[in-house]
């Protein structure tokens, strides 16, 4: 079995700390990723970074490789000092998991997904090379929720979001949807990929469910009872409404395709909502008077 420098594969020195693993690792996944690297050799060297950033990004895996000394070379055969124990990484009693003491990959779920030597020390128990779920290189997905404006899901936009230390550029599609998810590949935990679950931020003016937004429309009295045209925020601007005479309060009215774009676009649903104005004078309280006697009208018996 050949001794790996899991310094030299991320081109660090054995004096590097914390943070001048990661970025090196960062850099390094980025440029070899399977997604976005298709060269010969390109999967087998993110496998080692990956391999490599497992240990060293590691505090107690990291000690115990260091443990093994600084003599050896990558290359060079090597065989774990006697008392090195595979459970733990590290030296003392134990053996490595899945059966006596050996060379070769491990059992567990990742078994024969890292290399031997990784496998002799740490058992090869956790991470590795997972084609089953599309990770590489040990990389665990990671979920978040991201609010995004309606205004960014009717237009589309570019929005950069905090992971961390790291600043990320998300696009959003047009017309995506509350619930939807955009994968973000290869900026997730050690390589894996980044889940943005998305959900809508609140807004002033519309409520919205699934592609059709609402909106509340104040009306007078007399634009209730006598129709015509007024003017209605949407995603798009403002646009007038034909509202018909007689319309009572609580009435929905749909202005179709103006709701989230798609395949087929959401509507926008209006509702009425009439506003009585406030009787502020002798002379206001009369005309409701005159109202009341003209009218009779009793919305409770009608």
């Amino acid at each position: 079995m050949e001794y790996k420098d899991y310094y030299k594969v991320l081109g660090v020195p054995r004096t590097a700390d914390a943070a001048e693993i990661k970025r090196a690792y960062r850099k390094l996944a980025r440029q070899y990723h399977p997604d976005k690297n298709k060269a010969k050799g390109a999967e087998d060297k993110f496998k080692d970074v990956n391999e490599a950033n497992d240990v060293l990004g590691d505090a107690k895996k990291r000690q115990a490789y260091d443990q093994l000394g600084a003599n050896w070379r990558a290359g060079e055969r090597f065989t774990p000092p006697p008392g090195w124990n595979f459970e733990t990484g590290g030296f003392g009693g134990g053996r490595r998991p899945g059966g006596a003491a050996g060379f070769g990959n491990a059992g567990g779920p990742a078994g024969g997904n890292f290399s031997d030597f990784f496998s002799t020390l740490f058992g090869g128990a956790e991470g590795g090379f997972n084609t089953a779920d599309g990770n590489f290189g040990g990389g665990q997905d990671q979920q978040a929720k991201l609010a995004i404006a309606l205004e960014d899901s009717y237009n589309g936009a570019t929005r950069n979001i905090s992971i961390g230390q790291r600043t990320l550029s998300v696009r959003i599609p047009k017309g995506v949807t509350a619930g939807q998810t955009i994968r973000l590949a290869g900026q997730g935990a050690h390589g894996g990929n980044l889940l943005l679950e998305l959900e809508f931020a609140p807004h002033p003016d519309f409520q919205v469910e699934g592609r059709d937004i609402q909106v509340t429309l104040p009306v007078t009295p007399w634009e209730a009872a006598l129709g015509g045209k007024v003017p209605v925020p949407t995603l798009g601007g403002t646009v007038e409404l034909n509202l018909p005479a007689g319309t009572q309060g609580g009435k929905k009215l749909r202005l179709k395709g103006r709701g989230l774009p798609g395949t087929t676009a959401g509507d926008e649903i209006v509702l009425i909502q009439i506003v009585t104005p406030p009787a502020k004078s002798d002379e206001d309280r009369a005309f409701y008077g005159d109202m009341k006697r003209r009218f009779a009208f009793d919305p409770r018996k009608s």
